[in-house]
């Protein structure tokens, strides 16, 4: 019986431990939506808790092709990224509330250098290394669908 006691109390523990690791509206994964800049199509993983901001790519290897990370902040401020447990080299855009990008950094992996933007931002978007320059996408561009993102997460 007490063995009993302690494998339901362990189980309890390790339910309640999880719970705390859920993001606020309660999802584990960030959800999905899609943006363009030009005629690109870009499949963004929305990050818009603190503890979807905080993982962010942390861990991931690599990124299927035009996928990259939405990060979308409650106001327009500075916004500092790291690359702190992030093994995959990326490009970050920094981007205005309308979705225009402001400036864009290459950032290296696994380093703890900080890439701020320029001037206050509400949202950043995080892509494989290269994807912007590859495509000719400058500061100052548009990035559509930023909108709907911010909707659907209650912003």
């Amino acid at each position: 019986m007490t063995q009993r006691c302690f494998r339901l109390a362990a189980i309890w523990a390790c339910a309640a431990a999880l719970l705390l690791t859920l993001p606020p509206s309660g999802r584990a994964q960030p959800s999905v939506t899609t943006l363009t800049v030009r005629f690109f199509q870009i499949t963004a993983e929305v990050a818009d808790t603190p503890a979807l901001r905080t993982r962010g790519l942390m861990g991931r290897q690599s990124l299927p092709p035009n996928h990259g990370m939405l990060f979308i902040f409650e106001q327009p401020q500075q916004q500092c990224f790291w690359m702190r447990n992030t093994p995959l080299p990326l490009t970050i855009a920094f981007l205005d509330d309308e979705g225009r990008i402001s400036s864009m950094a290459d950032m290296q992996p696994l380093s703890e250098a900080t890439h701020c933007s320029q001037i206050p931002v509400r949202y950043a978007l995080e892509m494989e290394q290269g994807w912007f320059t590859k495509r000719g996408i400058q500061p100052g561009e548009l990035i559509r669908g930023i909108a709907p993102a911010a909707a659907a997460a209650g912003r």
